[in-house]
């Protein structure tokens, strides 16, 4: 009975730590579908996908169509060089190489400092210089301190993993460096692939701190949406969280629907 009841205490407490946790997304979600004339908060005005039709127009206080293109644009920028960078570092680090450990600590020190330092320091290093900072390249620059440290941690732990007996059996059988690299190296790697390529999109595509200083005039999504909770504002913005949010699970699936059919596709041969 009291082994019964201790259970039962635990899941009632997972349960209103789930509730607790994702309660507001779902409130959320559901004042996304206010009627036009509804408001921010609850009672409900009707039920509508309005505010949905509304996102990519220009708003009264803000313009979250630019600010969402440009969201996406740089996070497949950081994605697609942090996925490279760090499989290319993880490569290299499976030997040890003159300045290998100083190299190390330099990448992971950019996790320890504070965020909006290193977004300071990038701005003021390119007003040093005269350039202009924007989201495609100060930013760009700052984002990346964020998301490769992470990358090579993965690519680290995989290859420490990494049996180099079928890469040696492949070089055996007369591949090249590049074919061994292609056919036998990368597809046992590829789950932490992209897993990495999900982690570098979440961490660019909501990352607030480092692009603060870096961003310039244009902003990114997340200094968007700081810029319009700041004013009044409409049940549109509520709209664009629901939107991110099935974007997010959309790019969940496809990942898991890749890895799927990678490894139905190697059981097959």
């Amino acid at each position: 009975m009291p082994g019964r009841l201790g259970r039962m205490l635990l899941t009632v407490l997972f349960v209103a730590f789930v509730l607790f946790l994702y309660g507001p997304t779902l409130t959320i979600i559901v004042l996304s579908f206010q009627g036009e004339n509804g408001g921010l908060t609850f009672p409900m005005n009707g039920v509508s996908v309005h505010w949905f039709g509304r996102l990519f127009e220009q708003q009264a206080v803000g313009d979250f169509g630019a600010s969402i293109s440009r969201s996406l644009l740089l996070a497949a920028m950081v994605t697609a060089t942090t996925v490279v960078v760090s499989l290319a570092a993880g490569m290299a680090f499976r030997r040890r190489f003159p300045g290998s450990a100083w190299l190390f600590y330099l990448t992971i020190a950019s996790l320890i400092l504070p965020s909006l330092l290193v977004g300071l320091g990038i701005g003021l290093a390119f007003n040093r210089a005269e350039i202009d900072t924007n989201w495609w390249s100060s930013a760009f620059g700052a984002q990346l301190t964020w998301t490769l440290p992470f990358g090579l941690l993965i690519m680290l732990a995989v290859f420490n993993r990494f049996d180099r007996a079928w890469e040696e059996a492949a070089r055996d059988l007369g591949a090249s460096p590049w074919k061994s690299f292609w056919h036998v190296v990368l597809p046992i790697v590829a789950p932490s692939v992209i897993g990495i390529a999900l982690f570098g999109f979440t961490l660019s595509f909501d990352e607030f701190a480092r692009t603060l200083l870096t961003a310039g005039v244009d902003n990114t999504l997340p200094l968007e949406i700081l810029g319009m909770t700041t004013t009044v504002t409409t049940p549109v913005l509520y709209a664009l969280g629901t939107a991110s949010t099935a974007l997010s699970f959309a790019v969940i699936g496809v990942a898991l629907l890749a890895l799927w059919r990678a490894k139905a596709r190697r059981e097959a041969r």
